[in-house]
């Protein structure tokens, strides 16, 4: 009988063993399987992540090229409205000169003129600096042609005489006015 047993015993040790090692075997097979579980979502966590980054690339770029068109326009506009200026100071000129002849009639025609072409220029968002003798000299807006001594303590800093009248397009200078300074 002990002979049997011992027989009995080795048999539920072996079995033991095959059990432990079926599930061994089992939780091997379960770590690949989570492991391949685990690399798939790492994958898909990356798509994701590239997904996102290359959408919000393009979305960046979509207002990148808007804002450029919108300046492209905006630039554009003010090119022609500058290259109008000289023709602009030219009317003013004329104006002047006119104002002084006999022929009220060629006055008027040409004040409408230039009251038509200033009207376009401001639809088109021309603004005038207003800059009068006596305003204070800012450096950021008037340009300083040339200084003077100035005619009384009360206008030294400030502006004696403007030379060319400044405008504006929107919020930008596009032509800082010419003036003459006290010292």
């Amino acid at each position: 009988m002990s002979s049997k047993s011992k027989q009995d015993e080795m048999d539920e040790t072996i079995s033991k063993e095959e059990e432990l090692n079926a599930t061994e075997n089992q939780e091997v097979g379960n770590e690949v399987e989570q492991t391949e579980e685990e690399r798939l979502r790492e994958d898909l966590a990356k798509e994701k992540d590239k997904f996102l980054r290359l959408f919000a690339e393009f979305e960046n770029y979509k207002k990148r090229t808007s804002k450029e068109r919108m300046d492209l326009f905006k630039t554009a506009g003010q090119e022609v409205i500058v290259s109008m200026l000289p023709v602009l100071d030219d009317f003013d000129r004329a104006l002047k000169e006119l104002s002084k002849s006999e022929d009220k009639e060629v006055f008027k025609g040409v004040g409408l003129i230039h009251g038509k072409l200033r009207e376009t220029l401001k639809s088109k968002g021309l603004e005038e600096l207003t800059v009068k003798a006596g305003d204070v000299f800012d450096a950021e807006i008037h340009e300083a042609i040339t200084q003077i001594t100035a005619p009384s303590k009360k206008m030294k800093g400030k502006l004696i005489d403007v030379i060319e009248k400044g405008f504006k397009l929107g919020d930008k200078i596009i032509r800082h006015p010419k003036v003459v300074v006290g010292n």
